[in-house]
Formats: structure tokens, sequence, C-alpha cells
């Protein structure tokens, strides 16, 4: 019983978080998507991490917008690291992309055994496939993973309801659990 209460508390933050991203990805006016840009990258960041680390096995991970790895001095200012999005997406592409990251997310939770939230996340041959996971998350069972991903969301959907505010005076509003 406690087992499932867990799992159901654990989907219902994360999927509001989630459901935060996809709020202040909506919220964005397309001026400030396509002109100041650093929403845009900050928003495909949190994506494409979110898909990342949701994915078990790794080897299954195919971006639905994919990305590149750059050389750090080709580095767009607006960009936060060296994944760089293969297209400038629209908040439309991205949205879509998060419904589908968010079943994802809903599914791995809710029907995860105890014992497959215990094994490990990653193995040693998938850490350098994608070129995206980080030394500090390598040894993390799925549901150490599952808590720093929830955790990397809400950072960044925190930074860029900052930006919403600072930019156009309003942000989505939050959102305590999710509806389903």
């Amino acid at each position: 019983m406690f087992k499932e209460a867990f799992k159901t508390c654990l989907w219902k933050n994360f999927g509001a978080a989630i459901d935060m991203l996809i709020a202040a990805v909506t919220c964005c006016p397309d001026d400030l998507w396509y002109k100041q840009k650093k929403v845009f990258y900050l928003s495909y960041h949190t994506t494409i991490f979110l898909d990342y680390y949701l994915t078990n096995p790794v080897v299954r991970f195919h971006p639905v917008l994919p990305y590149t790895i750059t050389n750090p001095k080709n580095i767009p200012p607006e960009a936060i690291d060296d994944v760089l999005p293969n297209a400038f997406y629209s908040r439309h592409d991205l949205c879509a992309y998060l419904v589908i990251i968010r079943e994802k997310c809903k599914s791995l939770i809710l029907l995860s055994t105890e014992e497959k939230l215990l094994e490990k996340w990653i193995t040693d041959e998938e850490v350098s496939l994608h070129g995206l996971c980080p030394p500090l998350v390598e040894n993390y069972t799925i549901l150490e993973i599952l808590f720093y991903n929830f955790r990397h969301v809400q950072h960044h959907v925190a930074q860029l309801n900052f930006i919403l505010r600072q930019q156009i005076n309003t942000a989505p509003e939050w959102v305590a659990l999710t509806e389903d």
C-alpha cells in the first residue's frame, strides 16, 4: 500500500513540475522566444534532459527534437551548455514533445516495480552513448535519477518564470499537484 502511495505522490509532484514547464513555454510570447532566445535554449535544455533521464535503457533514447553536442568555443551566448538543438523549434513543437515525455514519466513512475526503481539507471556501456551523462549520475538508480530529474526540471522552471516576470511581468501560476 505504501509503495503505491509513494509512487502516486512522486508522479503527482513530478507531473506538476512538467505541467509548469509546459505552462512557462506556452506563456512565453513569440517576441521573447524568437528574438531573445534565452527562454528557448533554457526550455530545450530542460526538455532534452528530462527525456534523457527518463529513458531506460538509455540505448533507447531517441529525442523527438534532435540535438548536437558542439565545441564549447561555438556555444551561442544565450545557450546554457554545449547541447544545441538541431533547429530552432517552435513553442508548439516543444510543448508537443513535452506531452509525450510527460506520459513517459507517468508510466515509468506508476508502472515500475520496486525492484525496477532500485536498478542502476545507466550501464557503463551507455554512459558515453549520447554525450549527455554527467559523471555525477553514472551510478544512480532509476529512483535516484527520477528525483534528480524532478529537481532539474523544477530548477529550470523557476529560472524560466523569473525571466518571464522580468521580461513580460507575468508568469504561470504554481501547480501544486498534477490532476491525472
